[in-house]
């Protein structure tokens, strides 16, 4: 008997409802109004959705404009992912570790659709830094994190990459930025050849970034860790001979510590 996929159990309300929540990703009040044009949902469909959240403690209505904000259970949600969350556990030590090696702020990130979201990040002890990234998502195309997780997928995963996000054109955040097609192939088969991936000014003028993947138990990439720079301190050459080495040792240490046992 052939199992039914997954998405033939959503129930479409619950989709709705946590797309939703994911629209305030960035933003700190919202309207009705402009929830349905983002949503493409009826005013009166929102409006029901925002009641309902509304009154878990996930959404509250602003006195001063009647707009909607993330509530508090949404804060406690996060705190009780990260208590639960043993890669998370582990991953801050050795991003603290790492940052005052290299002296550069770092990041663990998991890839989420065509995005890398940022999970935790360490800054240094310096006074010109790149910034945190705590919660935001960035292209996997354009990012150290991103051509890591995407370079260690699976063939059925990069393949379904090629056909439905790069072929649909890629966005070039800075001039740098790979969204050619062969050229960004190649790096990420280089990714998974070398075991690390970077950045030069892809993602961000005037920042360059490192990564290198963390692997669980039975040997899946589960995360990868980045360590990123200005350029005004840190050149190519600085990021391949100093700071690769340092993060793809902090990325294999962090995998020793959930598990994985390198062939």
């Amino acid at each position: 008997m052939t199992k039914k996929p997954k998405s033939d159990y959503a129930i479409q309300t619950v989709s709705n409802a946590l797309r939703l929540l994911e629209m305030f990703e960035g933003e700190e009040r919202l309207g009705v109004t402009e929830l349905s044009r983002r949503l493409d949902l009826h005013k009166n469909n929102v409006f029901r959705l925002l009641a309902t959240l509304e009154q878990s403690g996930y959404i509250e209505q602003c006195a001063e404009d009647d707009q909607y904000r993330l509530a508090v259970a949404c804060l406690e949600l996060g705190h009780s992912y990260v208590s639960s969350n043993s890669l998370l556990d582990r991953a801050r030590p050795a991003l603290e570790r790492l940052s005052a090696e290299v002296g550069e702020t770092t990041h663990v990130g998991v890839a989420r659709g065509d995005e890398v979201a940022h999970l935790d990040g360490v800054l240094p002890d310096q006074v010109l830094v790149t910034s945190l990234r705590l919660g935001s998502r960035l292209p996997l195309h354009a990012t150290a994190l991103g051509k890591t997780l995407l370079g260690f997928a699976s063939e059925e995963r990069r393949e379904a990459f090629d056909r439905d996000r790069i072929a649909a054109g890629l966005e070039a955040r800075t001039p740098a930025t790979l969204v050619d097609r062969a050229k960004l192939l190649d790096e990420l088969r280089a990714a998974a050849a070398q075991g690390f991936a970077v950045e030069i000014e892809e993602c961000e003028p005037g920042m360059v970034c490192a990564a290198a993947p963390v692997h669980d138990a039975s040997g899946a990439v589960v995360a990868a860790i980045s360590v990123s720079a200005p350029t005004v301190r840190v050149s190519e050459d600085d990021l391949h001979r100093r700071v690769v080495p340092a993060v793809v040792a902090a990325a294999a240490d962090l995998s020793r510590q959930i598990g994985f046992q390198a062939a």
